[in-house]
């Protein structure tokens, strides 16, 4: 399984970008973020044409997530268990759920698209919302491994965080000053991977950015943050064989602030991997 998550940051605006680097790219499973749209005003049709079965969750032209898979996509769900909602000037649990998470079993795989919240600015409840919001997906995480051990979970998508200083070239995100790199956020992001996750991009391609700002000429000055992960189980990370952050997407016309991450798995069976020679997770 070829493996793919990516901000597109409006479906409809780079439809025929999106679909031409799925066939070009031979994706089997792609999760994306932001789609800023309905899920009837999704483009269904231009990803079926290319064979793929698409599952779109979205209410507006803001958040929005979908799945496109060459295999059938099972169970379903726009929400995981806590997830927590928001609203200006709503306080209290039952904050409406926004468009920011759909999950999908493919083949075996449990799949989520998550378009993490950016949190805004520090001290601003749309921060503390991201924290909750974390902290509820992370409490998913461990009681679904915990459950299933051998479950090949996979958590894609943009996360809205950098979790270390290597994954911040971008000058005007200052620590103590800016989200995506206070130590709360860095925190949850770690809580992730104690509940069970690996970073499975990490160990093959140590440096790189995903996001570049469209201001101040970021891009060509490469001062971009990586913030777009494939974050992994047990299961599913022994089975990754390969890694891309596909960089050039971020050129041409009217491209996408962030750019695809691509992961290759290969669920052998234990008869299979005699001469296993795959990065080594845990």
């Amino acid at each position: 399984m070829r493996l793919a998550t990516w901000n597109v940051n409006s479906i409809r605006a780079r439809v025929e970008r999106t679909v031409e680097f799925a066939v070009r790219e031979h994706i089997d499973v792609l999760a994306m973020q932001e789609i800023k749209c309905k899920v009837e005003q999704f483009p269904f049709a231009a990803f079926e044409e290319a064979g793929f079965h698409v599952e779109a969750h979205g209410f507006s032209q803001w958040n929005g997530v979908a799945i496109a898979s060459r295999s059938p996509i099972e169970s379903v769900r726009t929400s995981f268990p806590g997830m927590h909602g928001f609203a200006k000037d709503h306080d209290g649990p039952d904050a409406p759920q926004e468009a920011r998470a759909l999950g999908a079993t493919i083949d075996g795989v449990e799949v989520w698209s998550l378009y993490v919240p950016n949190g805004r600015s520090l001290g601003d409840p749309h921060y503390f919302y991201k924290l909750e919001w974390l902290a509820a997906l992370s409490g998913y995480t461990a009681a679904t491994l915990a459950a299933d051990p051998d479950l090949a979970l996979a958590l894609v998508g943009d996360f809205n965080i950098a979790p270390t200083d290597v994954d911040n070239g971008d000058p005007t995100v200052v620590q103590g000053f800016a989200t995506h790199i206070s130590p709360p956020e860095r925190e949850a992001f770690a809580a992730l991977q104690s509940a069970g996750l690996a970073d499975v991009v990490r160990p093959l391609i140590p440096t790189g950015f995903t996001y570049w700002d469209y201001k101040q000429l970021r891009f060509p000055r490469n001062e971009g943050m990586r913030i777009d992960f494939i974050l992994g189980s047990h299961a599913l990370a022994n089975a990754v064989t390969g890694a891309a952050i596909h960089r050039d997407e971020r050129k041409g016309e009217a491209p996408s602030d962030h750019v695809p991450v691509v992961v290759d798995l290969d669920f052998a069976t234990d008869e299979e991997e005699d001469d296993d020679n795959r990065p080594m997770w845990w």
